[in-house]
């Protein structure tokens, strides 16, 4: 079908997590005043290379008020309904983590190329049979986990690499929120808690600038009264002696910070769930470089463009997120929950 556009069909779920963007400089901070879709909405209406062409939700109220607000052409009352139009390029699912496992064998039964919200999924059984279907029904499926696609990420792992801090032994991070009002996140049957919400941005931090040669990974975590996670310590050990630890809550607000110490000095990002910036520091805490992260729409874009391309080319995965490294996450957050006896 010719476009002038690539058409996205954005599946929005209206309770989502809440984001603000701020227009002048392309940031994005968190719970506040809209909605994950309505920043992806957003977003793509935005960029120069992309059609938002529909919404959908298990209301056509909710979805035909949410077209109405970012000017898009069609609203669908149902999923099914949704999946059925053969306009469209590329599902994007920002639904609660409970829902994306049954959503995208929706979208890939009926030939639907989808981008999916993290946590892909809540355990690795089901990332492994996506990714077997996936692979069946020929469509493109990646894990929209936005950290994976932006240009910080290099810029982050160059500045390792070039060893001006000096060899690196251990690194801590840290996400969390005021978030345990939100209904979503305390609801066991929605897969709530604060590890499949933020502490998925820690543990892929460390894996995308520590690597994977893990051997093994230790934690400690406090629950919520419902029986979710409401925040957690873990400890990630390496092969070769190296550590890094990160922690993540649902009732408070951190500095959201990435350190890595090294015997020269050590370097501070701000905001591993969104870069801002990038700091050095020597051993005498001297500021010797910083570096600024490029100016973005909302930090969504790299993952639809992404997306886009790979289809064009015919590709199947994302080369920024294969289906493998979705897998590997939640086999990861598969075994620590079993240390809290939590399957």
């Amino acid at each position: 079908m010719s476009k002038t556009k690539r058409d996205v069909l954005l599946k929005i779920y209206m309770q989502c997590q809440r984001w603000k963007t701020d227009r002048k400089n392309g940031r994005m901070t968190a719970y506040e005043h809209r909605n994950i879709a309505g920043v992806m909405a957003d977003t793509i209406n935005r960029m120069t290379d992309v059609k938002l062409y529909a919404v959908g939700s298990r209301s056509w109220e909710k979805a035909n008020a949410f077209a109405n607000e970012f000017a898009i052409d069609k609203a669908y009352g149902s999923y099914e309904e949704l999946v059925s139009d053969d306009a469209i390029d590329l599902v994007y699912i920002a639904t609660p983590h409970s829902h994306h496992y049954e959503q995208m064998k929706l979208c890939i039964e009926h030939g639907r190329n989808v981008l999916c919200e993290k946590a892909f999924t809540y355990n690795a059984a089901q990332a492994e049979e996506i990714a077997d279907l996936a692979a069946d029904k020929k469509v493109y499926v990646a894990e929209a986990i936005w950290t994976r696609y932006m240009p910080s990420r290099q810029m982050i792992n160059e500045i390792l690499e070039s060893g001006v801090i000096g060899e690196i032994k251990t690194m801590t991070c840290n996400l969390s929120y005021p978030i345990s009002k939100i209904e979503r996140l305390i609801r066991p049957e929605l897969a709530g808690g604060a590890l499949l919400d933020v502490g998925v941005y820690g543990l892929n931090f460390i894996v995308m600038h520590m690597g994977k040669e893990i051997s093994a990974i230790e934690s400690s975590v406090m629950m919520h009264e419902t029986g979710v996670d409401g925040q957690e310590s873990i400890t990630v050990k390496y092969e070769d002696g190296r550590m890094a630890v990160t922690t993540h809550s649902i009732y408070g607000r951190s500095d959201r910070k990435g350190i890595f110490y090294g015997e020269k000095g050590y370097m501070i990002v701000d905001n591993i769930n969104n870069p801002q910036g990038i700091d050095v520091f020597d051993c005498e805490d001297r500021l010797i470089r910083h570096v600024d992260v490029p100016e973005q729409i909302s930090g969504y874009e790299y993952e639809i463009m992404e997306s886009l391309d790979m289809i064009r080319q015919g590709q199947f995965q994302s080369k920024s997120m294969p289906l493998s490294e979705s897998i590997y996450m939640m086999k990861l957050m598969d075994d620590i929950r079993k240390g809290w006896n939590k399957k």
